[in-house]
């Protein structure tokens, strides 16, 4: 059930793939649905606003949330990479946004971070959220840092965040890999949701995954958002069998749960 509890919601990253797939589904959850990237992507809807901003700029980034009551940050750079870029949009740009929620007065957000933030921990293994992060490449180290930020700006100033560490989100798994990782889309809404309605989110870290049978992490901690996926993978195992090749136990992008990313870079430094 989508419940609308927010006048002014924002969402950042509008114009990436998981802010096009949420843009129709978070409009049931506000009055106006705010939609903020760096660049132009098109006009406003019915019950929309559009607000560009460059995260790296904090005036901007200000300005941009102006009004708002709740936060939903998919902006930033996702995947592995030169570091400059990262540095600009996932730790300067995350300080930015926090900061800018606490001069505003904006009291809850919801951190898309990463399943990268622990990556190098084995597909052997199931863990939960209180396991360290050991995140698998910069991108991976700068979503840890947002988990970190974040923890202190709701021990310091009060602003609730949950650390939505996202596993694969796409239309269905692409490969063996995503059995594990899988989250839907209309899962992601769900738990977008849960994370905006209940009545007590405090810094909490939780799992994008959906109802999985196959996974490396315990989502219990995340009960008391009232989270429940209703979408799996194992509606798809039998086709994603048939088209891939059994994986080599060798290869690190099999070991570890961060996939290809343990095996990305290093990239030359680009400010």
């Amino acid at each position: 059930m989508t419940i609308n509890a927010h006048n002014r919601l924002l969402m950042t990253g509008a114009a990436g793939g998981l802010g096009q797939a949420m843009r129709g589904r978070l409009k049931a959850n506000c009055a106006v649905l705010r939609l903020s990237d760096r660049a132009e992507f098109g006009p406003a809807h019915s019950h929309e606003e559009i607000m560009l901003a460059d995260l790296a700029d904090a005036d901007a980034v200000l300005a941009t949330m102006h009004g708002v009551d709740a936060v939903v940050h998919f902006g930033g750079i996702s995947v592995e990479g030169p570091f400059g870029p990262i540095l600009q949009a996932n730790i300067l740009g995350v300080y930015n946004l926090y900061e800018a929620a606490r001069k505003q007065g904006t009291k809850r957000i919801v951190f898309a971070s990463s399943n990268h933030v622990t990556g190098y921990y084995r597909q052997s293994e199931t863990i939960t959220a209180d396991h360290a992060p050991r995140p698998d490449g910069l991108y991976g180290v700068s979503k840890a840092f947002g988990e970190d930020l974040s923890r202190f700006y709701y021990d310091r100033y009060g602003i609730e965040t949950a650390c939505v560490r996202i596993g694969s989100s796409f239309p269905e798994p692409k490969d063996r890999r995503m059995l594990a990782s899988w989250l839907s889309y209309d899962d992601l809404h769900r738990l977008i949701t849960a994370c905006l309605t209940t009545p007590v989110l405090g810094h909490s870290i939780i799992f994008g995954m959906s109802n999985n049978s196959v996974t490396w992490w315990d989502n219990a901690r995340a009960r008391h958002v009232g989270y429940a996926p209703q979408d799996s993978s194992d509606v798809f195992r039998e086709a994603v069998f048939a088209r891939t090749p059994a994986p080599d136990a060798s290869d690190p992008a099999v070991q570890f749960q961060g996939g290809g990313f343990v095996k990305a870079g290093p990239f030359p430094f680009t400010g």
